[in-house]
């Protein structure tokens, strides 16, 4: 059963958070959700404890009726649904028209219905007067309500309907409150509006009404996260938001980055405390399911956003890590991490080693040849910044130097490598690569065919390997990435290889530079196979310059 007033916060139902990403989220261009996906979504919004999910129109959209019919079996614990749709058309009644009765069937225990607030889209879209524009409004939220269902209303356009006629825009208002709608929900439907002046739209819509008041914006300034907050400030009690600000054109506000504002400046508990340390976790996995890689960028939850690539930065985190984050990124479940690159000092590199489990702190002589040596390389084109594992290797080998121990040698040697491209008659390009390496005191000669040169040099290295390194069974390639280093062109040019590899526990990322695309490949894969060897206990030294 799904609740139709969820109480799953410590506000209650005197706050809602409101997530609309089923709905205007998947107006996001390359977004489309199956009813399975649809779902899935659902189901991880409700984990992150939102009120309310809008599903989608049932009746206009085929695909959003099943999803109705499918959610009914769910027991959300924290959200109930919503169903979406517009109120009865011009000249007819609520219980006769079809979409209407559609959002009945749907079964949702609430409805959002959208009504034109901006007296220009009434006369000009609806092709009727205010008169009718209201009576729509009030016949279809008192049948909705008669028939035991909670009713919002989205006032579409409501902000520029305001600004050219306020009195127009509140009587639509008026006409659904007075008929029994919960919240009158003010949408910056074009996304135009600043913060300033929609907060002070906000508060006197409030000071003259008296309504319950809630907030939807998008993005079309860059400002819907900031409007929505404003709206809450000025006494909105209600925002919409989508997942990762998916919606139509720039999208909509943000879910965790408002969320995120509200709980952690405004100490507003408007999810429970137990879900907010989940929402880089489901921030991600909605990233998924949408097929859309994760902003490294976003706010709260996003990989980069509490990661520091300055030394400034790193010398005072090492002091205090507030002294640079403005809050704790455990709270939103995300993690503070050091990019390593040519601006590094000696404190952005000390906490890197903390984080990979190097100690530098006791070792200055291994510090500063470690400094000097990410200089170096990063000056010729390697980049340690998303290569966790490289800069590990090069890290301990540094340790090991500085410490005149014996550096472990690498699981296996090479001797060399050869890769053809084999040009069929029939047009098929196969690439075949042979390796010649010394592993287990054995010279070993492979050959394997690929589907193109690393491909090829990785599967034959594997065929070396796996009698003797039998882990090597557990690691797989899952990404390749490819990069012309600025600044140099044509068969001169300097090729940056990054490589993903992953077990069933964990992924790490290598590096490889090289003139040479397959060499710099052959560094990135070495380096690999090697991280992993150290971890399955066999401690060893990178093959990495």
């Amino acid at each position: 059963m799904n609740r139709t007033t969820p109480a799953g916060t410590p506000l209650g139902d005197s706050f809602h958070v409101f997530d609309t990403t089923l709905r205007d989220g998947a107006q996001r261009e390359g977004v489309t959700y199956s009813v399975a996906d649809k779902l899935a979504v659902a189901r991880l919004l409700d984990e992150v404890g939102v009120g309310f999910i809008e599903g989608g129109w049932p009746g206009a959209m085929p695909k959003d009726t099943e999803f109705f019919a499918r959610a009914r079996a769910e027991n959300f614990k924290h959200a109930a649904l919503v169903a979406f749709g517009a109120t009865r058309r011009a000249g007819t009644t609520a219980d006769q028209d079809p979409q209407v009765r559609a959002l009945l069937d749907s079964g949702a225990p609430v409805v959002t219905l959208v009504a034109k607030s901006d007296r220009r889209h009434i006369e000009r879209a609806l092709r009727t007067d205010v008169t009718e524009a209201c009576a729509m409004v009030r016949d279809t939220v008192a049948f909705l309500r008669q028939e035991g269902r909670r009713v919002f209303l989205d006032a579409e356009h409501f902000f520029d309907g305001y600004a050219f006629d306020p009195d127009t825009a509140l009587r639509v208002l008026t006409a659904a409150v007075e008929a029994g709608a919960d919240v009158a929900v003010l949408c910056d439907t074009n996304g135009g509006q600043l913060p300033l002046k929609l907060a002070d739209t906000v508060g006197e819509v409030i000071a003259r009404t008296g309504f319950r008041v809630g907030i939807h914006c998008q993005d079309d300034t860059g400002c819907a996260v900031a409007n929505s907050v404003a709206a809450v400030q000025a006494g909105a009690t209600h925002v919409q938001c989508t997942a990762n600000g998916y919606g139509e054109r720039a999208g909509n506000a943000d879910l965790f980055a408002v969320v995120g504002n509200l709980v952690t400046k405004l100490g507003m508990p408007v999810i429970p405390a137990a879900s907010v340390p989940e929402l880089s976790r489901v921030s991600h996995a909605l990233a998924e399911i949408a097929n859309i890689a994760p902003d490294t960028h976003q706010a709260y939850v996003g990989s980069s956003a509490f990661a520091h690539k300055a030394g400034l930065h790193a010398s005072a985190i090492k002091v205090d890590p507030l002294l640079y984050n403005h809050i704790d990124p455990a709270v939103v479940g995300n993690d503070m991490r050091v990019l390593v690159t040519e601006m590094a000092g000696r404190a952005s590199l000390e906490l890197k080693g903390r984080e990979l489990g190097v100690d530098l702190a006791g070792q200055p002589a291994a510090l500063t040849s470690s400094v000097r040596k990410v200089k170096e390389l990063e000056a010729r084109g390697w980049s340690f910044e998303a290569a966790d594992a490289s800069l590990e290797l090069l890290l301990r080998n540094e340790v090991a130097a500085a410490e005149d121990a014996t550096v472990d040698a690498p699981p296996f040697r090479l001797e060399s490598y050869r890769v053809i491209l084999d040009h069929g008659m029939d047009g098929e390009i196969v690439s075949e690569a042979t390796v010649k390496v010394h592993v287990a005191d054995q010279r070993v000669i492979a050959t394997a065919e690929g589907n193109g040169p690393v491909h090829a040099l990785d599967a034959a290295l594997r065929e070396a390997l796996l009698p003797h390194l039998p882990w090597l069974s557990e690691v797989r390639l899952s990404d390749y990435k490819v990069r012309i280093l600025p600044g140099t062109a044509g068969t001169d040019a300097v090729t940056r290889v990054l490589v993903e590899s992953s077990d069933h526990e964990r992924e790490w990322t290598t590096v490889g530079v090289h003139g040479n695309i397959v060499e710099a490949s052959w560094l990135a894969l070495c380096d690999a196979l090697v991280h992993k060897a150290m971890r399955v206990g066999q401690p060893v030294s990178s093959l990495s310059p």
